[in-house]
């Protein structure tokens, strides 16, 4: 990583910091530390068909999600979007969402505006070593902005 005087950064392949969260990898690319607490941009692998959170809303950031590859079936508000690569979804602050890998080797980046959630995905890295349960999940997420609304997938702890 190189980091540019007056705050720019460049982040080449391979430097970008991975967190294991059991089914699914989530690599930072940026977050708030990085943008002055602008925006968080990760990226997502879903090593399974089907995997995905439960139904949630994030209280403090807007979500953006552009699917790299596989496929996604995205969940807004009571609506369910069929979403192949190249796929753009916006998901305003407070608005109920989820989704679920719907082909094996699913890539996503994921934007948050203004920075949130990475703290989430460590929390949820170190909690699931724990053997976390549908309780401490609600926890977890509530001290990064975001309540859960549905029943937590199969597979997601």
């Amino acid at each position: 990583m190189a980091e540019v005087p007056g705050g720019g950064r460049v982040l080449l392949p391979g430097e970008a910091r991975t967190i294991d969260a059991g089914g699914f990898d989530v690599i930072v690319h940026a977050d708030a530390a990085d943008t002055d607490g602008g925006f968080s941009l990760i990226e997502t692998a879903e090593a399974a068909i089907g995997a995905g959170p439960p139904l949630h809303v994030h209280r403090d950031a807007a979500e953006s999600f552009y699917v790299i590859a596989g496929r996604y079936v995205m969940h807004l508000d009571g609506r369910e979007f069929e979403c192949p690569p190249g796929s753009f979804v916006y998901v305003p602050i407070g608005m109920p969402h989820t989704f679920r890998s719907d082909a094996v080797g699913s890539r996503k980046l994921n934007l948050y505006t203004p920075s949130a959630m990475v703290g989430y995905f460590d929390d949820l890295a170190s909690a699931l070593r724990d053997g976390v349960d549908a309780a401490g999940l609600d926890d977890i997420a509530g001290r990064y902005g975001m309540e859960v609304l549905g029943a937590v997938p199969e597979g997601y702890l």
